[in-house]
């Protein structure tokens, strides 16, 4: 027993010793509790909407206080155009759209009844019936307010309409972030461990002394990657095409240009982990544990980023993942162009830059 002891004694001396395992047992959980506290929620909230009033009475106007004094919806605008609001969709500047007939409060007033149009971007399905859940329920209330006090019942009719998912596909919301994912993990799974492994079995030497340049190295060791990881892509777009029945509503060919860029982006990431770590181990937990969690939770497809505070909105900004499934949306479910998703590709471009930067500035730094 007492050597029993004298061994656990001695394995405490080397926790106590080693600051990455006290990393992982108390920092780790800590981030994690953290974080998952505030973006885990199924609430939707500060919800970029719109109202076309072409009613403009005073109805219309006390529900549209309504719904702006509801702290799940920002409104962008309260006078609009219909053409406006559909080109703040295909933006992405809204969520959902408000839009009251010309013959509103009359139709209320003297028939009883009056129809309100609802439209929501159904690619995020989850969150378009929210959304329409939330607007019923204010237009119920009003109604309620409306028949304390009147002789007849009036009704309020919601006219609900779904954008680019009629069918509340979850698979189209479901498909992007899935693809995000697992190209964030895969890639910089890859790559990570490619240098340090390198340095594990001794081979350093060789290619220190060969002729080659450091960022041909680099290169040499990120484009099979890339072949692989593009064969991927087009594995996981088959398969959302053909057995997820997901269609590909934009060009084939800009999503495989934006993709690859994203891959490159990736993989430097990888080689970033690679250079500055000493073991396959602590490269692949970098790359897997340490990339999962932030793109499952900052991408966009699990949890709206809107809900978050706004620290942690800001650190969404940093994660490439996320801009990638801003585009996958705009390009495979709108429909659109690259001058829909131009702001985004010169972020995962700028990302890219610094990475293989970094990169290759610490591969020097070895080398010397």
């Amino acid at each position: 027993m007492k050597q029993l002891l004298v061994f656990i004694r001695k394995e405490f001396y080397h926790v106590f010793r080693d600051q990455r395992t006290l990393l992982i047992l108390f920092g780790l959980p800590t981030a994690q509790i953290l974080l998952f506290g505030f973006t885990l929620s199924s609430e939707v909230k500060n919800v970029n909407l719109a109202v076309v009033d072409f009613a403009r009475d005073v109805v219309s106007q006390q529900i549209i206080t309504k719904i702006q004094s509801s702290s799940y919806f920002n409104l962008q605008q309260s006078v609009m155009r219909y053409d406006d609001m559909q080109r703040a969709f295909r933006e992405g500047k809204i969520k959902a759209a408000v839009i009251f007939p010309t013959n509103f409060n009359d139709d209320l007033r003297h028939l009883g009844t009056a129809q309100v149009q609802l439209i929501t971007d159904a690619s995020d399905p989850n969150t378009a019936k929210i959304i329409t859940n939330y607007i019923t329920a204010i237009l119920g209330g009003y109604q309620q307010q409306l028949n304390a006090v009147a002789a007849v019942p009036h009704q309020i009719q919601t006219e609900t309409r779904m954008l680019y998912n009629p069918d509340m596909n979850g698979s189209l919301n479901f498909i992007p972030g899935v693809l995000a994912l697992i190209l964030m993990i895969v890639c910089t799974t890859l790559t990570s461990v490619s240098i340090v492994r390198e340095k594990e079995l001794g081979t350093m030497e060789v290619l220190l002394v060969s002729p080659f340049k450091p960022i041909l190295v680099l290169i040499a060791k990120a484009v099979p990657y890339l072949v692989l990881s593009l064969l991927d892509f087009i594995l996981i777009l088959l398969l959302s095409v053909y057995v997820l029945n997901v269609r590909v509503q934009g060009s084939i060919f800009l999503l495989f240009g934006e993709s690859a860029l994203f891959i490159i982006c990736c993989l430097s990431l990888g080689l970033l982990i690679s250079n500055v770590t000493a073991s396959q181990q602590v490269a692949m937990l970098i790359s897997m544990m340490g990339m999962m969690l932030p793109t499952m939770l900052f991408t966009g497809f699990m949890f709206p980023i809107e809900n978050m505070p706004v620290p942690l909105q800001v650190i969404s900004n940093l994660v490439p993942s996320r801009w990638y499934y801003l585009i996958v949306k705009a390009i495979m479910l709108k429909g659109l162009g690259f001058g829909a998703v131009w702001k985004e590709t010169v972020v995962l471009v700028s990302m890219t830059l610094v990475l293989l930067g970094i990169s290759l500035k610490n591969f020097n730094i070895r080398l010397a």
